[in-house]
């Protein structure tokens, strides 16, 4: 019996341990994915800031959620006519103006001759810190006697000092040991704190956490400022604990439509014979720029090479280059330097080139499980039909599987998809018409 009792602890302790090991891998895992989550989520605010050089043409509504009815910003209908004289949370994707926004406010409040911190601005990432450094800087340039410093992982300062430049500009780990553990800013001297990229910031470890306590330690009557691209619950519940009493601006997302795309399909049957419907669709129709759509990074590898090979213009896109790598390929694509750009799903959203007349799926969007994702979908083929014209979208078909996701994409969009057969180049030229 003493014996029975002995093996069962033993067992017990070795199915706890495995348990404990078990756990304890899924939590690396968790943490490795939320990492994956925080990086892409600021690659794509990073590269969204360096290919747009103009604010972006929107028709989209402005809705602004007032705390007070009599507040001036009752009849407010762009972020060129905010004053921002309160706290506020605005939202709208990127390129409508937001960083011009708070950094028109941050230097309307710098009082010059005062040699000390008045203005802090918390960016979740180096890279993009600086790039709001640099829109500082620019809007900045008539009014030198105002300075700016970068509170980032680097940048060192000997103990004891007290910054004298106006704006700080930085992470929220390092802002907040300036701001506590080494004393080099007085948050209580601080009349503005804007924090950047919400929707980034609370996708990143310690971030969220970092950002509260900084804003503890802020006078009462400092002005906050929080802007996202993203509005959704999670960024909501992280606004309200960090600006109180806020005004609330949202621009109304984009609402991408298939109105304007005229879509197809083409039933092959290996990748070969998707390339073969390529060319006898680039053989038929004039296509002034086309972007191509493809699931793996070897599949977009092959194919920009085939097609180049054919002697087309090519520009190859996908995950693993850096974002600034992206932007300058993106950018050559816009100036037409290219005339076609290969890309995987990293291009699938946000990136408007007025040029673009035809998007083709090589291989239809799935999520992790195999099921047609409707919302890359959307994203991908709404390439095309932009700043009012016409767009076409067409979708290589090379098995039964990718024939039931393509039926299940038109049932839930509730769209024809028509059969196009690329052996027949009357056919083809009828689609262009």
């Amino acid at each position: 019996m003493a014996t029975d009792s002995w093996a069962q602890a033993v067992d017990e302790q070795e199915a706890a341990a495995e348990s404990v090991s078990i756990n304890l891998r899924c939590f690396g895992l968790l943490c490795f994915a939320t990492s994956l989550v925080s990086e892409d989520k600021a690659a794509q605010s990073l590269l969204n800031k360096l290919i747009r050089n103009n604010l972006v043409n929107t028709t989209n509504q402005v809705e602004v959620l007032q705390k007070d009815p009599n507040s001036p910003l009752y009849s407010v209908k762009s972020f060129e006519e905010l004053r921002l004289p309160q706290n506020l949370i605005a939202q709208s994707q990127s390129g409508t103006g937001k960083t011009a926004a708070f950094v028109l406010a941050m230097l309307s409040h710098v009082d010059p001759n005062n040699k000390y911190p008045q203005c802090l601005c918390v960016s979740p990432t180096y890279e993009l810190a600086l790039q709001t450094g640099k829109v500082i800087e620019q809007m900045g340039k008539h009014y030198p006697e105002v300075q700016l410093v970068y509170a980032i992982r680097g940048n060192k300062l000997q103990r004891g000092m007290k910054l004298q430049e106006q704006i700080v500009i930085g992470t929220p780990g390092t802002m907040l040991d300036w701001c506590g553990k080494f004393k080099f800013i007085d948050p209580k001297k601080v009349k503005v704190f804007v924090l950047d990229e919400a929707d980034v910031m609370i996708a990143t470890q310690g971030h969220q956490d970092q950002s509260i306590r900084i804003q503890r330690m802020l006078p009462k009557n400092c002005q906050m400022l929080l802007f996202s691209a993203t509005f959704e619950e999670s960024v909501w519940n992280f606004a309200q604990r960090i600006v109180p009493d806020p005004n609330i601006i949202k621009l109304k997302r984009e609402e991408e439509t298939l109105d304007t795309i005229k879509q197809y399909y083409v039933l092959c049957n290996c990748k070969e014979e998707k390339f073969q419907a390529l060319c006898n669709i680039y053989g038929a129709i004039t296509i002034a720029q086309a972007m191509i759509f493809c699931h793996t990074r070897k599949t977009a590898g092959w194919l920009a090479g085939e097609l180049s090979r054919e002697g087309h213009q090519v520009a190859l896109l996908s995950g693993e280059m850096q974002v600034e790598q992206r932007a300058a390929v993106i950018e050559r694509f816009r100036d037409g330097k290219e005339k076609v750009l290969v890309t995987t799903n990293v291009c699938a959203r946000g990136i408007d080139v007025e040029q673009v007349s035809v998007v083709i799926n090589f291989d239809l969007p799935v999520d992790k499980d195999g099921n047609p994702d409707n919302e890359t979908y959307l994203h991908r083929i709404g390439r095309t039909g932009r700043f009012g014209k016409r767009g076409l979208a067409i979708n290589m078909v090379d098995s039964k599987m990718s024939m039931n996701i393509l039926n299940r994409i038109q049932e839930h969009f509730n769209k024809k998809i028509e059969k196009l057969d690329t052996d027949d180049l009357d056919e083809i030229e009828k689609i262009a018409s």
